[in-house]
């Protein structure tokens, strides 16, 4: 029978630099409670110049494998879900790897937005279930407040840094992760995105002067 996917590791890293909607308002033309009530949002972490998108995933992990008890040479895989990844390549994920001593686990980047932790959720579930990972490292983290326009209150709002992860293992215990169900739909693509920066439009000055490289959203 196929081995059932159990969460047994959990662990966050959050920056310490707070920004209020207080903070926002006084150079925005909103208010703490337009934010509270359209968002439910009070305040967002904003990362320090010295924290990425792989630092703070990395101190996640930490916390997740010591919950475990899960030493980093078990891992078989980790799979980092992020859009603001520390480079075009190499992977997030390989950096994880790297600093964290994992060195019999294969590791990627998925980019799937907002639903990329669950994205990468399910595929460390079906790799638990094919037999082809044992224990698997699954890592959601994002520096959005370098692609954040601060003078666009539409997203600025929204947006911010921080990370959290899972350990998932196999078990002949019924429960864990009893099921999942992906789903697409480009035709939004247009709605939220980052026109520039990818090779459909590489980085000019022309890019940089019409801010291309924040997030945009209709």
């Amino acid at each position: 029978m196929p081995a059932n996917a159990h969460i047994t590791g959990w662990g966050s890293y959050l920056p310490e630099r707070r920004l209020t909607n207080d903070e926002l308002a006084a150079r925005l033309d909103t208010s703490d409670e337009w934010i509270r009530s359209h968002t439910g949002i009070s305040e967002r972490r904003i990362a320090s110049d010295g924290e990425s998108t792989a630092s703070m995933a990395i101190e996640a992990a930490k916390q997740a494998l010591l919950v475990a008890n899960l030493e980093p040479r078990r891992l078989d895989l980790i799979i980092v879900a992020t859009i603001s990844p520390e480079f075009i390549f190499p992977a997030t994920a390989c950096l994880v790897q790297d600093a964290i001593g994992a060195k019999a686990a294969a590791a990627f980047d998925i980019s799937a937005g907002c639903s990329g932790f669950v994205y990468a959720l399910a595929l460390a579930d079906q790799a638990i279930r094919s037999g082809s990972a044992k224990a698997a490292l699954v890592i959601g983290s994002e520096t959005l407040s370098r692609f954040v326009d601060w003078d666009d209150r539409r997203t600025c709002i929204l947006f911010a840094d921080g990370a959290g992860a899972v350990v998932v293992q196999a078990s002949d215990m019924p429960g864990g992760i009893l099921s999942t169900c992906l789903g697409s739909d480009g035709s939004g693509a247009d709605l939220l995105f980052i026109p520039a920066g990818g090779a459909r439009r590489p980085a000019s000055a022309e890019t940089l002067s019409q801010r291309e490289h924040y997030i945009q959203m209709d």
